[in-house]
């Protein structure tokens, strides 16, 4: 999962509470403080860690609570299909599938695809060339994958493979995984407990970068596929499969280019649903909750420059550009954007499922229930929930200072002076308004300092007027990023209700379990963006979704875009088991 232009953690750890003792808090029905908690988030189930003065109150079962938050379906388990989910469940059990799974997903990290920012055009950079070497190994892994399926390859080493149906009135399934990882930092290979590219298999994990992010989704995916072929299954439903190979540095020559070939293949809104990378499952509030985001947060880089006479530094002015840029660096710091949570937002759904968790403090449950037709209830909501700032940054549009630069000379007056502020935009906002916001804020200061104003092309200053310097602001690197039109999850959203019984009975077989109360399905939010900001036109149902426990325990060392990134193979085969349970589930179901 990629930022727009770097990479950033948009896949965090899980934070678990520490262990207590149930049965001190069963007995006096009440605790002094809840010490920590975790709130549903869709980065890699990003998690949040707060204090609140609630004691735990009666708990009840989702089936008892009002179906009308964070409705749940059972475990949908294929039907037509059923004898060969099965068969392909009951090897997935064996030691001998266990190996071979580890076979595919250690051979594809052996092999280093790193993508870096600002490569060049495929054919110029002979960094990509890597994804060569990777084709064939893809090639010689899964045989009958590419004996069987029709494969498009887009910019040398965008991949697109098609998995005919024999319907061809039935939209297809569009999977998506890439091929790309982040680099691997030469300072820290000392750091790997197994080096970074040996796939090296220790009798539990997967070792190496890519293990999670985002080979196993890829390698998962084309694992299904082959052992599928292998027991002579022929999709009713064409299945597609887009793989990108830059997905870390934006997708601008991978999904970017793969998205009009796809489009013109089966046309606008021609797909029958997308699930590509994402959130997973943990434990949350004494609950199992998987989140499949079903939107993702806009982005916009702003540059902040400023210009003034330069001169010998004996000689100095009143300020600086440098000592004026700080002035309103600590402005925009002192003055976040204001965030409050939103009825029928993505992540008031979020709040709404933690109802459904044993472990809620009872007041906030009572104040989530009620906060659909109350406003004090909604803000008395939204203030515990946003005492955890990870919650509330998922909520709101953030900003973050991550550039800056000015002067070249210890005795030289700086001329210019810069700085970019990043911006994850919220989903109830845009980049229209973030732009708004951020010209507004800064007007006062530029009347302070008698600077010429210019924000995003537009003039905001009299040009007439003399003045010390000029502030300038304006898109940095690329164009903003709206945010990601949202999923439908309502009752009559079929995708997302397939999607969520998939993910029960996946999570059910893989433990032996048949119970509608194993985990809770909510839906999820991306901080990050993924290669399906160039997939919107392709189906309106997108799900950023990756079978993974991302916090349960909180001792999994996943590395993801840091050192020791590893997957437990127990994990992956689970993955295999997902896909498989989706294929099957979306071939027989009565989507268009």
């Amino acid at each position: 999962m990629s930022a727009t232009n770097e990479k950033t953690n948009e896949f965090l750890p899980g934070i678990l509470p520490p262990r207590t003792d149930r049965r001190l808090s069963r007995s006096s029905g009440r605790i002094a403080s809840l010490r920590t908690g975790l709130v549903v988030l869709a980065v890699f189930a990003s998690t949040c860690l707060w204090v609140a003065p609630y004691g735990i109150g009666p708990y009840h079962t989702h089936q008892e609570v009002n179906a009308d938050f964070c409705p749940q379906v059972s475990e949908l388990i294929p039907k037509s299909n059923g004898a060969l989910w099965k068969t392909l469940g009951d090897t997935y059990e064996t030691d001998a599938f266990k190996m071979r799974a580890v076979d595919w997903l250690a051979g594809a990290v052996r092999i280093p695809t790193e993508s870096y920012d600002q490569m060049g055009p495929v054919g110029t950079d002979p960094r990509w060339e890597k994804f060569g070497v990777f084709h064939d190994y893809l090639l010689k892994a899964f045989p009958l994958v590419h004996a069987s399926l029709e494969v498009t390859k887009v910019n040398t080493y965008g991949l697109i493979y098609v998995w005919k149906g024999t319907s061809s009135s039935l939209k297809p399934l569009l999977l998506a995984a890439h091929q790309d990882v982040v680099p691997v930092e030469d300072t820290t290979i000392g750091q790997w407990q197994y080096p970074p590219f040996s796939g090296y298999f220790d009798g539990e994990r997967v070792w190496g970068r890519g293990s999670q992010d985002d080979k196993s989704g890829l390698i998962g995916i084309m694992s299904t596929i082959e052992s599928m072929l292998e027991n002579k299954f022929q999709p009713t439903r064409t299945v597609v499969l887009a793989s990108g190979f830059d997905e870390e540095t934006s997708g601008l020559h991978g999904a970017q280019m793969l998205a009009p070939v796809l489009l013109e293949m089966f046309g606008e809104n021609g797909y029958a649903m997308l699930v590509d990378e994402g959130s997973g499952y943990g434990e949350q509030f004494g609950r199992v909750i998987a989140t499949p985001g079903i939107s993702e947060k806009g982005y916009l880089d702003v540059m902040i420059n400023i210009a003034s006479p330069g001169g010998h530094s004996s000689l100095p002015p009143l300020h600086t550009s440098i000592g004026i840029l700080a002035d309103m660096l600590v402005n925009i710091e002192r003055n976040p954007f204001e965030v409050h949570l939103e009825r029928g937002s993505p992540t008031y759904k979020i709040a709404q499922c933690l109802i459904h968790t044993p472990d809620l403090p009872a007041s906030l449950r009572r104040d989530i229930i009620h906060a659909e037709h109350n406003e004090l209830a909604l803000r008395r909501a939204e203030q515990e929930l946003f005492k955890n700032p990870m919650f509330k940054n998922l909520v709101g549009t953030t900003q973050a200072i991550d550039l800056i630069h000015g002067g070249v000379k210890v005795n030289a007056l700086p001329e210019q002076a810069w700085a970019v502020v990043n911006h994850r935009i919220s989903t109830s906002s845009s980049v229209t308004a973030t732009k708004r916001r951020d010209t507004e804020l800064l007007i006062s200061l530029a009347s302070q300092f008698n600077l010429s104003y210019t924000a995003f092309g537009a003039r905001i200053t009299d040009a007439d007027v003399p003045a010390f310097g000029t502030l300038t602001l304006s898109e940095a690197y690329t164009h903003g990023l709206e945010p990601a039109p949202v999923s439908p999850t309502e009752h009559d959203a079929v995708p997302y209700r397939l999607l969520s019984g998939t993910i029960r009975a996946a999570y059910n077989s893989h433990r032996g379990l048949s119970n509608d109360d194993s985990l809770i399905i909510s839906p999820g939010i991306m901080s990050g963006n993924t290669d399906t900001r160039y997939y919107w036109k392709l189906t309106e149902h997108i799900f950023r979704y990756g079978h993974t426990d991302g916090a349960t325990g909180g001792s999994i060392i996943s590395g993801v875009h840091t050192v020791n990134e590893a997957i437990k193979i127990s994990n992956f085969v689970e993955m295999i088991r997902f896909f498989t349970t989706l294929i099957l589930n979306v071939d027989e179901s009565e989507m268009p």
